[in-house]
Parts: C-alpha cells; structure tokens; sequence
C-alpha cells in the first residue's frame, strides 16, 4: 500500500502550486507517495504547466470551482494511501515535514487527525492550526474580544488556544484544513468533508465527527509548513467574510440545533462577529462615509446662516432639522454610486464628480418639488462649502496620516539568499521591474567564508548564520530565496530566526519568471512598454498634475520664494540642490517641465513616462545618474502609478533629503 496520498485543491494559484510541488520532491525520498491535485476551474494555466513540468500528478479537472469540501472529496474516493495529507496550494514543506507526521501516526494509535505548526510567511503562528469549536462561551469571548485581551487565559482563549506552547504537542478540537492529516480508516468511517461547506468551516466539522466517533485531533510542533494564506480568494470574486461567517452559521446549525438556547446564542453572537469583520474590511470607506455627512449637514447650516438676510430668514420651522440632514443622504447615496467610497482608498477626484451629480440632482429637484424649493442660493453655497470641506479632510487625512494612499513609491530593501550567476540574473530582473520597486542591497551566502565575495554588481554581505543580524542593521524589508540553492529546512529555519522582525520572505521560481509571497505575485518577465496607457497618460491625472504645477509655482513666485532665491544666486552664484530645484520653476510655467517626473527623458519608444521632473525617484531613491536602466525602471514605475499623492510624496522626500545635504 502507497504510504501517503497528498491532495491539493487548486483554484488559480498556478506559482503557489509549482513551489510547492518543488517542496513535496524534497520532502519524499523515505515513504511512498501518491500526489493528486483537483483543480477548480483555474484559468491562470494551472493545468497545462502541471502536465508539463509535473507529468507524475494524477489530475482531476473540474469544470466549475465546486468548493474546498466537494473538491477534496473527489479525490479522497480515489486515494490509495495508508494515510490522506489534505493540502492547501498555497503551502512550502518542510523536508521533515510528511516523514515525521507518518511517525506521529504510528506511535500514537489513537490519533486520527493530525496537524502541524502552521507559520505565516513573516514566521509567526498562524492560529487557525489549532483551535477548539465555536460553544456558546468560546463564541462569546471570541467575538467580544476577551480571546485578545487575554490571549494567555484558559478562560477567554479557548477558540485559538493561545494560552498553550505553541512548542508543545497535545489534543485539540480542530486543526487547520490547509494543513489536515487522517487516516484511511477514519475516511472510511465518517466519510469526507460536507460539501455543504463551500469554503471555510469543514475542517471544523470533519474533525467534530471524528471525535465523535471516538478518534483524536493533535497538534504536532515539531515540524511546521508556511501558509501564504487567502491567495485563492484575492483570484476570485469571493466574498471571503460572508463564506467564512456563512460556514460558522452552518456549523452551528449543524451541531447545537438540539438546543434552541445555545444554538440562538451562536447564531447572534457569529452575526455580531461578522458586523465586526464588515466594519473592519471596510472601515475606510465606513468612516469616509460619515465624515461626509457630517460636512455635507454642515456646509447646508452655514450656507443656511450665510445666506440668511432680511428677505429670506432661514428654512421654516416644520422642516428642521430634516432639512440639514436629507439633502446629506441624498448625496451619500450619489457618492456610493459614483465609486466615491472605496475600501483602500480616498479619492478627491471621485468625491468631487459625486459632488457635481449631486448639484445637478439636487438642483433638479428644486424644481419639481416646489414646495421645498426654499432657496436655490442655499444650495450653490451648500455645494460650494462641500467642495472645500470634502476636498480638505480628504487632503489632511491623507498627507498627515497616510491613510487611503495604495501605490507604493519607496523600494523595499531587499536581500537575495543565493550565490550563483542565477541569483545575480534574478537581481538584475528585479532591479528592472517595473510593477514593484526592489532596492536590492546584496546577497546571502550558505557559508561565512563566502562573505565578501562578489557576483556581477553585488556582494554577499552575510550567511545564513547571521541573516537575523544583517536584516536588523540593514532595515531590510524583504528577503527572497532563490530556491535552488538553498533547502527548505533551511528556509523555515530562518523564517522561524526572524520571527516578529516584520519582514516580508519570498521565494523565486526555478525559471526565475515569478516570485510568490504574502503581498502577492509578482511576475518578473519582461512586459510590453508599447500600447499601455498608465496613469501618466490618463485625462484626469493629466489635468491634476497640471494645475497642481502651475499652482505651486505661482504660489513659490507669490510668496517671493523664487525672486529671492533668483536675486541670491545673481550675487553670490553658490548652487545647492534647493536652488538648483527653485531656479527651475520658470521651466515649469512655460510647460516643458514638471515638479516630479523622469529624469532625462520623456519617451522610451512610443510610452510616454511624463514631463521631465525637477524631482523623481530617480532622486529620492539615490541612483547613480549613469545607471541608465534603474533610471528607466523609476520612471516607467512613476509613469504606471503617478498621482497627485505620490507627487507630494516624493516632495516631501525631496525636500527632507535637501535640508540633510545642506546640514
């Protein structure tokens, strides 16, 4: 008999799946395996790379994406192992990792689920690899926080368990469905998952059954798996919440319906949860929404009070206060259709258009609803006073908190754990990219005597006996193993060292065309510069960006900023950067420059990247300016996501890097 059966259900997580496969190779030299994927659908071009690369892989393909549970199922009727390894795609192995679970199961006789260490990719515990089921108390602590407050109490932490050793291995409830292990004769009593459960909640229920049909649930520490958690989900039109909360709905009803009491205790308890989560998700736009009304039933009393004289002497008695409030939700619903409100994001311009539909409709209704038509007037000040305020909190919540700003303009300092020409080609990739910006700063040797040695432009600055030292002095962000030479023990090891230093780990594909972590993936091929409109080019960029350059010129000349920096270079003939930047503004009034764009030019063949910059990140960034390709990785990356928030971002940068060189 096969020893194990891996399963793995994929939906459009085609690298995940490659690294991971790469991972299981290393992981199998001792036990007899069978590995069968289930593939729901993908249209990423999962199936054809697996038939390709991993022509070994017994493949079920479905024609619609039919849910975790049911997916799991199909291939569990056809597994042939001793034991089953329910796997999610999105997961790296240890080598260890399947050899010592067989090795628990067969010392431990009355287990019949078992998980291991769950790590998030920055190398914390992921909680949801040991948990105990949702009662009436464990909901009620979990749901009004008490399970955070006191994460350390038997009392209050029952759901995550945190008041247990994570490196310690004992009984549980449930263990995590990316990472499930059970044996034969356990499928074979209860059966597999519920296909009731879409996603989310069947490793909960599965593990229920179990117990009760007298097996244990164990979680194993002494080997650990990395889980870059939801990436199915970011590919797909999957409300994630509502599934999550859907199925803790479904498990109770399950379960705890032979008591009213209890099951209406659930019930209420994962509502409010799920409330919780919404407002969460959604907080920005939530709080965007009620700073809105306030404003906009703000602007209506002062435009009321403003307006106010002998003729017309304020709004009748019978319509306040509805009449401050009405027009405000008016215009929150015409602010929700517009696209104003966005859970990332904080947008003037949209708030702007909304609030000129909102004039248009408003004004409108004046006019067929006569009776309350009290003072068109009013309403032109009321819109007048919500541009101002509208447009003010958005840019002081913005600049002071950085809230609601999602393009990313600083390059993360990165480390490259690798030491042959191949790391240095994934360097080089990296340094060209063009959808995400690396500050490579050198690479990471499997050895100290390599330390110092040079590949192509960058040296190895540490081994992986001193990796946690070199991020905490370098600041480093990010660290990318480039798998091929270094072992996934090795990989856990360190993520494992560097746990808590917030820093992002990734791993490269063989090929060198992707790398997968947390955030994302990011595709290192080459892409077409031709025929892609980017931000730079769009109309309405094109028009911000505008007025905001002869604005803060005519502002810098108003304020005698440039006259005076004029007349002192005229007499003492001293140039700095600040003087050299002030000099410049006259450029930008007769429109051949911009305050912020590329270097030196505003062409690579037909794309145009923008106006040339007195600033950029070409500046900011400190390239050298002879290294013409980051130079054109900068600008074609400024052009891809240039806005007025990222201007005044490199503005303010510019600024504060100007003041230490004249220091």
């Amino acid at each position: 008999m096969i020893d194990l059966s891996i399963i793995i259900v994929n939906y459009n997580v085609k690298e995940f799946l490659l690294n991971l496969l790469d991972s299981i190779k290393k992981a199998i030299d001792k036990i007899t395996v069978e590995i069968i994927v289930v593939d729901n659908a993908s249209d990423d071009g999962s199936v054809d790379v697996l038939k390709e690369k991993f022509p070994e892989v017994k493949l079920i393909i479905n024609e619609k994406n039919i849910g975790f549970g049911a997916a799991n199922n199909l291939a569990l009727k056809e597994a042939k192992g001793k034991y089953f390894l329910l796997l999610n795609p999105d997961t790296i192995i240890r080598e260890d990792t399947l050899t010592k679970m067989i090795e628990f199961f067969e010392t431990h006789p009355d287990c019949g689920i078992a998980g291991c260490k769950v790590l998030n990719p920055d190398g914390t515990l992921q909680l949801a690899c040991r948990r105990g089921f949702p009662g009436p108390w464990t909901s009620f602590t979990k749901v009004m926080g008490l399970s955070k407050l006191f994460p350390k109490s038997r009392l209050f932490a029952k759901y995550n368990l945190t008041y247990l050793d994570e490196n310690q291995t004992y009984e549980v409830d449930a263990v995590s469905g990316a990472f499930l292990m059970m044996r034969r004769e356990v499928y074979e009593k209860i059966g597999g998952f519920d296909s009731q459960f879409f996603m989310y909640g069947e490793d909960l229920d599965l593990c229920y059954r179990a117990q009760k049909a007298n097996y244990k649930v164990y979680y194993v520490h002494s080997t650990e798996i990395i889980h870059y958690k939801g990436e199915s989900t970011k590919r797909s039109k999957i409300d994630e919440t509502k599934l999550f909360y859907d199925a803790m709905h479904l498990f109770v009803k399950k379960h705890f319906s032979s008591s009213f009491i209890v099951e209406g205790i659930l019930q209420l308890a994962i509502l409010f949860r799920k409330l919780i989560a919404f407002a969460y998700v959604y907080k920005l736009a939530i709080v965007s929404i009620l700073l809105d009304f306030i404003f906009f039933s703000s602007s209506v009393l002062l435009a009321e009070r403003l307006y106010a004289n002998e003729h017309w002497r304020g709004f009748p008695s019978f319509v306040i206060p509805w009449v401050y409030f009405l027009p405000a939700l008016l215009q929150i619903f015409i602010s929700i259709l517009s696209g104003t409100y966005q859970k990332n994001a904080i947008s003037v311009l949209r708030s702007l258009i909304s609030l000129f539909y909102g004039f248009i409709v408003l004004s409108a209704l004046t006019y067929f609803l006569k009776q309350f038509a009290f003072s068109r007037a009013v309403v032109l000040i009321t819109y007048i006073l919500a541009v101002i305020l509208f447009s003010m909190w958005r840019i002081f919540v913005k600049v002071v908190f950085r809230l609601g700003l999602i393009s990313e303009s600083r390059k993360a300092k990165t480390l490259i754990v690798g030491n042959n020409i191949k790391a240095n080609e994934l360097a080089v990739k990296l340094k060209s990219n063009i959808t995400s910006l690396y500050q490579v700063i050198g690479f990471v040797g499997l050895s100290r005597k390599e330390i110092g040695e040079k590949i192509g432009n960058y040296k190895i600055l540490g081994s992986l006996e001193n990796i946690k030292k070199l991020i905490t002095d370098e600041k480093v962000e990010r660290v990318i193993f480039f798998s091929n030479d270094i072992s996934f023990e090795q990989i856990f090891a360190v993520v494992s060292e560097c746990q808590g230093l917030n820093v992002e780990f990734m791993v490269a594909g063989k090929e060198l065309d992707y790398l997968v972590g947390k955030s994302a993936i990011t595709m290192l091929d080459d892409i077409p510069l031709l025929k892609v409109q980017y931000n730079i080019s769009s109309f309405g960029h094109k028009i911000t960006k505008l007025i905001f350059d002869y604005s803060l010129s005519l502002i810098l000349i108003l304020l005698l900023v440039y006259p005076l920096i004029f007349l002192l270079h005229k007499f003492s003939h001293k140039k700095n950067d600040f003087v050299n930047f002030i000099l410049q503004i006259p450029e930008i009034l007769n429109g051949k420059k911009s305050f912020v764009g590329p270097l030196k030019n505003s062409y690579y063949g037909e794309l145009f990247v923008g106006k040339i910059g007195l600033t950029g990140l070409w500046y900011v960034e400190n390239i050298l300016s002879n290294d013409e390709e980051e130079i054109k990785a900068l600008d074609i990356f400024y052009a891809k996501n240039q806005n007025i928030w990222l201007d005044l971002e490199i503005l303010g940068r510019t600024f504060a890097k100007m003041i230490l060189k004249m220091e």
